[in-house]
């Protein structure tokens, strides 16, 4: 079953962020705009340059209204640790959540659970705390964090414009469309 539309589940878990311990709940997703990205785990090899482009699209994303969240099965201390220990995780500022009961890895559907792992998965949830967008990739194929900016651009507009909607390879600026029986088979 498709998580587009479904409001996140409830989660309770510890999160390392900008060299302090915190608690993170569902409820951190409401009131603004939000990336969850999973990535299997840390200390390992294509992980580190997803995060550290995600990183790279930080400032961007918070200025759009985005608070960027990544998470895996590793617990907030062992992200403490790649965060003291790895040059690229040294400069993450976003929040770096541990879900090492899985129970954020099961209700967002990514968790492979005869590894304990999680798929590579990027949400964007609404301020209402609703999935607007889902990708998830195999383990060996790393993510491009730009590409979040323009859907980011999309979901907003969208949101704010009722009964518009953005076609492929929209851009902040360009047209939109207004669906209705006069569309139909002309596009």
């Amino acid at each position: 079953m498709s998580l587009i539309g479904t409001e996140v589940k409830p989660f309770k878990a510890q999160a390392y962020h900008n060299g302090k311990f915190i608690e993170v709940t569902e409820a951190d997703f409401k009131g603004k705009w939000s990336v969850v990205c999973f990535y299997p785990a840390d200390f390992t090899f294509v992980c580190p340059t997803e995060l550290g482009d995600l990183q790279d699209q930080y400032e961007t994303l918070k200025s759009l209204g985005v608070e960027v969240y990544s998470v895996s099965t590793d617990t907030h201390f062992t992200h403490k640790a790649w965060h003291d220990s790895s040059e690229t995780i040294g400069k993450i500022t976003y929040i770096m959540i541990g879900d090492p009961s899985h129970v954020i890895s099961r209700n967002f559907d990514v968790l492979i659970e005869e590894e304990g792992v999680a798929d590579r998965g990027t949400f964007i949830i609404d301020p209402d705390g609703v999935i607007q967008t889902v990708e998830i990739n195999a383990g060996g194929i790393g993510r491009d964090a730009s590409s979040l900016v323009n859907k980011i651009k999309a979901a907003q507009y969208v949101r704010n414009n009722p009964g518009e909607v953005c076609p492929a390879k929209w851009q902040e600026g360009g047209q939109t469309l207004k669906p209705s029986l006069d569309l139909v088979g002309k596009i």
